[in-house]
């Protein structure tokens, strides 16, 4: 009708009008780099998820493990036993810790992806405004959370433990190892949970491939002590350079080497591992497979 006010009129009105929210054209972006906002989001969300449960996901691990020091020391840490100058107990306390941090954080990183995939809620996580490495970062980073507060909450324990003397000789080690240890088993739990169909497969690796490689890494012994196969065996583990590297950082010894360099290569070498599979990780969640189809 010609009394009618044009679309182009009518659009260019309600630009004037104050306190109209104007929406860009379409087409535009408008998120340009990183989505903060959402990565934020999703990241709260995983915490949240763990910590409204924390007495399974935080305290009940940590008392678990806990349990792992209580024994070994009864067994083996009578008579004034010493490894790496100090008591059994100060030894495989530090070992303990880091070990529990990198179990519970491939338990968080492979439980939310697949529980969506079992649930049919997996939309939740692809719909949003997220890119690939987006997604993956606010993941992996409540992980490496959940990790850090059951490594607090078991150095807390275990420094009422009597014999347990938690000293750090070079905080910089425990900082590294124990971030590397936790991010590396974040990102496995979250590929095995791209892979899983259910969650007999996420079982099936933490007791055929995550337990084994934690328990023979030299959390309760020094690798010098294996016959020179084994050791060979146990070098070849990247566990073992987590926990000797995050026991390092308390008590200044370690078993990877006779001198720090020795730990100070075995941190870059675990560094590179993770960005090795940090890559691999997201190049196959971009691709879309088991999550698409």
């Amino acid at each position: 009708m010609a009394d009618q006010p044009h679309r182009t009129e009518a659009a260019g009105t309600h630009d004037a009008i104050p306190g109209l929210r104007k929406f860009p054209p379409q087409g535009e972006a408008v998120i340009h780099q990183v989505n903060w906002l959402g990565l934020k989001t999703l990241y709260m969300k995983e915490v949240r998820r763990f910590f409204k449960v924390q007495t399974q996901t935080i305290w009940a691990p940590a008392v678990t493990t806990l349990l792992f020091l209580v024994i070994f020391t009864v067994a083996m840490g009578r008579g004034d036993r010493q490894v790496l100058g100090v008591n059994f107990a100060t030894f495989v306390a530090p070992g303990l810790i880091v070990m529990g941090m990198m179990q519970n954080a491939f338990a968080n990183a492979s439980f939310s992806f697949l529980s969506g995939k079992l649930q049919g809620t997996i939309i939740d996580f692809l719909m949003p405004p997220l890119t690939e490495a987006e997604l993956m970062g606010a993941m992996i980073t409540a992980s490496i959370t959940r990790a850090v507060l059951v490594g607090l909450a078991l150095a807390l324990m275990m420094a009422l433990w009597p014999d347990v003397a938690l000293h750090m000789a070079h905080p910089w080690a425990v900082v590294w190892f124990g971030f590397m240890g936790a991010m590396f088993l974040s990102l496995l739990g979250f590929l095995s949970s791209i892979w899983a169909d259910k969650f007999d497969h996420n079982a099936a690796i933490t007791s055929f491939v995550i337990a084994p490689l934690s328990l023979l890494s030299g959390t309760f012994y020094v690798i010098d002590n294996l016959a020179p196969a084994f050791q060979t065996v146990s070098r070849l583990n990247p566990f073992f350079y987590v926990i000797s590297g995050f026991r390092f950082g308390f008590l200044g010894q370690s078993d990877i080497g006779s001198t720090n360099m020795a730990v100070l290569h075995s941190a870059i070498g675990l560094g590179v591992l993770n960005l090795v599979l940090g890559v691999v990780t997201y190049l196959v969640l971009r691709s879309g497979w088991k999550l698409k189809s």
